[in-house]
């Protein structure tokens, strides 16, 4: 199963841009045509309203075309429309300034601020309303309630046209990524029969047949079912995210052993991908020390929790704990694998790791990492 997505989710909105701008120029062709003979200068009002059939003409051509949108062009219509707008008092005549007859370019000026909306968004859109709002106060030589209302209404379907083009771009990428992630879901799910049908039926055979027989086949039973526990848990976690982000909870369910347990949330817990990878080595350091000073038979349990503000990372032993003030004389014997693997990493993720431990009653680290670094804050 193959995603693509090469369409641009703002299109529709562009064929209305293009849309806009032919019926607007249409209507200005015919103020021009019916006010001919009021115009100071008609042959300049010939022209402008000439670019503007021809401008029209070329954006509408790139416009349909996702390979001509581009920003300069878009950039290059708000200052073109607002150029033209300008040349309105040299065209119009004073009985028509005081009629408060519609500037030369009319509602064909609302083109340019309204593609800015599309290609950049909101913010865009509504940088250049105010343009070619500044452009028409200073076109009208005054600043009236028409011109304030006509700012308005032009920052406002601004707007709403560039919030569209966002939602849309947003909510396709999102759709490609549930794709995407469905697509990987699929692939592993079927990966996982393939190998549940011979390779965890062969472990799990070696498992049983290897307690029955003791011995050194019991070793090899114990290693059998290591294995087996990883590789389920290989095949049952969910697919690592693309980009730039990684599920700590699938990261921290391939450690399970037969003497580590992993309790995760259901959900996915995201992070960035280096965050991950840090959590997950100072897990595998808590744990490599829970085998190295608390014996072969010891038992651990990790727990992830997601708390919105932030992510916990408990790792516990049923160990014989560690003694008071073991961990200084370490650190002044200059063996400061604990300060440096666990305490120095979580302290770089602007995190904080506390060590609960006392003879008899096991270990517990708890790390805890600040949720604004999910979103690389």
């Amino acid at each position: 199963m193959s995603v693509r997505s090469t369409r641009d989710p703002a299109t529709p909105l562009w064929r209305g841009v293009v849309v806009l701008r032919v019926v607007t120029w249409l209507f200005a062709l015919a103020v021009v045509i019916a006010h001919h003979s009021d115009f100071q200068r008609p042959w300049l009002a010939w022209l402008v309203v000439g670019v503007m059939g021809a401008w029209s003409v070329v954006s509408s051509l790139a416009y349909m075309r996702e390979s001509g949108r581009h920003r300069w062009l878009v950039i290059f219509d708000v200052v073109l429309t607002t150029a033209l707008m300008l040349t309105s008092p040299w065209i119009l005549s004073d009985a028509q300034y005081d009629a408060a007859s519609p500037l030369i370019t009319t509602v064909w000026a609302a083109g340019g601020p309204l593609a800015a909306a599309t290609r950049f968004g909101a913010r865009g859109g509504v940088v250049a309303g105010l343009v070619v709002a500044v452009g028409t106060g200073i076109a009208r030589e005054k600043v009236d309630l028409d011109v304030v209302r006509d700012g308005v209404l032009l920052c406002a379907s601004s707007l709403l046209v560039g919030m569209a083009a966002t939602l849309a771009r947003s909510s396709a990428e999102a759709l490609a990524r549930a794709l995407r992630t469905e697509a990987a879901t699929a692939e592993r799910e079927r990966l996982a029969r393939s190998i549940h049908d011979s390779v965890l039926q062969v472990l799990a055979r070696v498992r049983r047949r290897g307690l029955e027989v003791g011995g050194e086949a019991a070793e090899l039973a114990r290693l059998a079912g290591e294995q087996e526990i990883a590789l389920r848990a290989l095949v049952s976690s969910e697919p690592t995210r693309s980009g730039d982000t990684a599920d700590l909870r699938s990261a921290l369910q391939l450690l399970a052993t037969t003497s580590v347990q992993v309790s995760t949330p259901a959900g996915t817990v995201d992070l960035p991908a280096h965050v991950t990878e840090e959590l997950v080595a100072i897990t595998r350091e808590a744990l490599a020390n829970v085998e190295k000073h608390a014996g072969p038979d010891a038992h651990a349990w990790v727990l992830l929790e997601d708390l919105g503000g932030e992510v916990v990372v408990s790792i516990r032993d049923d160990g014989p704990g560690i003694e008071g003030g073991r961990l200084e004389r370490a650190a002044a014997e200059g063996r400061l694998g604990v300060v440096k693997s666990i305490r120095g990493r979580v302290a770089d993720l602007g995190g904080t790791a506390v060590l609960d431990s006392a003879p008899g009653r096991g270990t517990e680290w708890e790390v805890r990492v600040p949720a604004t670094v999910r979103d690389g804050r």
